[in-house]
């Protein structure tokens, strides 16, 4: 009874919050009725798993409103075969979106304890296409680089060189932008060296913190 109750709050938000704001990629729309977010969240707080807020993880730190997630997700335009940098695991619940639509998927966390119960959550669902790291995220993860696509969950002052070093010829990287109150998402996209850059709309994330 209560796995239906989710699944019928899932299309409920796919519908009400994704489909109706413009989200359109049916890949995108699709991982969003299979990902549990209220698997990501305490159990206090599942009866709102699936409203159109952001919702506190502790750390200081949040699972991102739906909506968010999803235009992140649609904007990196995944075929399925890539790997994807996510700097700021958190919850877990971008990590398993974008596990849902691409190949092999690299996150990194500063925080141990929620890269902890992230990794705990995402393998009692069943991923196995996702690697874990601690660190830095400004830093990025050379090791696993070129990637084709990045996704940073957290604002940055200015774009980290080290990002743009590992993005792939082609690849596309979409990160927010500004300081600590309001931020404007970016989608970069790099064609011949170059970033071409395209504005998707202000947003309000926790600050990306480098050491």
């Amino acid at each position: 009874m209560v796995r239906d109750t989710f699944e019928a709050q899932r299309e409920w938000m796919v519908q009400s919050q994704l489909q109706a704001r413009g989200i359109r990629d049916p890949k995108v729309l699709e991982a969003f009725r299979r990902v549990p977010r209220h698997a990501f969240v305490d159990k206090s707080l599942r009866r709102y798993a699936y409203q159109d807020h952001p919702l506190g993880i502790g750390g200081g730190q949040t699972i991102s409103q739906p909506y968010i997630v999803a235009l992140m997700s649609e904007a990196l335009s995944l075929e399925g075969c890539e790997r994807v940098l996510e700097v700021g695991t958190g919850s877990g619940y971008q990590t398993a979106i974008l596990a849902e639509l691409t190949q092999e998927v690299y996150t990194v966390e500063r925080i141990p304890s929620l890269r902890r119960q992230a990794e705990k959550t995402l393998r009692e669902l069943g991923y196995e296409n996702i690697r874990f790291v601690d660190g830095d995220g400004s830093e990025g993860y050379a090791p696993g680089a070129p990637y084709e696509g990045i996704v940073v969950t957290a604002a940055a002052r200015r774009l980290p060189d080290a990002l743009d070093s590992q993005l792939a010829e082609g690849g596309r990287l979409i990160i927010p932008i500004g300081g600590a109150l309001m931020q404007t998402l970016y989608r970069f996209e790099k064609t011949r060296g170059a970033l071409k850059r395209k504005d998707l709309g202000g947003v309000r994330f926790v600050p990306l913190v480098d050491t």
